[in-house]
């Protein structure tokens, strides 16, 4: 829903890791880290809402950040759309400091941390494994072959990644241990087992009818669809749509008949087919 801020929260594990970065030296790295997921997950959330979806809470973690919202009855391009903008802007990102090196050297030295992280976090999030953007594209890929199959697809090939990434830890381990790529591998794992669906839009009236909400009136052509109604949709206030067809009113649509028709799944469905 429209009209109501993203909500920015910090896990009390990502404030443990900051404060364990400062007593080891890389206070940089991780504020660089943060900074880069931010962007990442804020990119997600612009073009979502260019479809008319909200990603709307960002939670910050000790490995990066995630996003959640509203993305229920999206089309597979909107979806794909949404994916890859996080992982393009953290691309583009380290490009930026690449081409401020070539114009200005002398700005490498303050600057190679944080094109370093952009990089890797656009390859990172690249990977064919749920939950990463790369995981979910593929599901996207794998979807014509039944839900079934490609979440079975989806969960082998991220075991499979995870498996490589702590047998990659265990061989540093004869060297130097990169200790970030053991619970890299088992945050992966974990999230082999998640779910591949958004929450659909869901919310209750009740508190707020009982204290008054202002009403939101909306004249629209009834010929629009289900998904680009849901741009109409506000949390302070209570919606009611007027339809109109070739210039003459219809009929109205409250905000429960709105949430009534969404509840049916099929997005693409005219205003006009459930005005009475």
């Amino acid at each position: 829903m429209h009209g109501h801020k993203t909500k920015l929260s910090v896990h009390p594990l990502c404030v443990a890791a900051g404060i364990l970065s400062a007593f080891t030296g890389s206070l940089f790295w991780f504020l660089a880290a943060v900074l880069a997921a931010l962007e990442h997950e804020c990119a997600h959330a612009f073009v979502a809402r260019r479809y008319g979806f909200e990603l709307d809470k960002i939670v910050l973690m000790p490995y990066g950040a995630v996003i959640g919202g509203d993305l229920g009855g999206i089309s597979v391009k909107e979806e794909l759309c949404v994916l890859l903008a996080g992982p393009l802007v953290n691309g583009a990102t380290g490009f930026f400091f690449v081409a401020l090196w070539w114009l200005y050297p002398e700005t490498y030295p303050y600057t190679d941390v944080a094109a370093i992280v952009s990089f890797s976090l656009c390859l990172i999030n690249l990977l064919p494994a749920w939950p990463l953007d790369g995981g979910r594209m593929l599901f996207l890929a794998l979807r014509p072959l039944g839900e079934r199959r490609a979440k079975c697809v989806s969960r082998i090939l991220t075991l499979a990644i995870a498996a490589g990434i702590a047998g990659y830890f265990v061989y540093t381990c004869f060297s130097e241990p990169v200790f970030s790529a053991l619970p890299f591998s088992l945050l992966l794992a974990a999230g082999a087992f998640g779910g591949a669906r958004y929450r659909p839009i869901s919310f209750s009236r009740e508190k707020d009818l009982r204290r008054g909400i202002e009403e939101y009136r909306v004249a629209v052509s009834a010929d629009i669809t289900l998904r680009q109604a849901l741009r109409f949709l506000r949390e302070d206030r209570y919606l009611t749509l007027l339809l109109f067809e070739n210039g003459n009113f219809l009929a109205e649509m409250t905000e429960e008949e709105l949430l009534k028709a969404l509840e049916e799944g099929d997005y693409s469905k005219t205003l006009a087919a459930f005005a009475p």
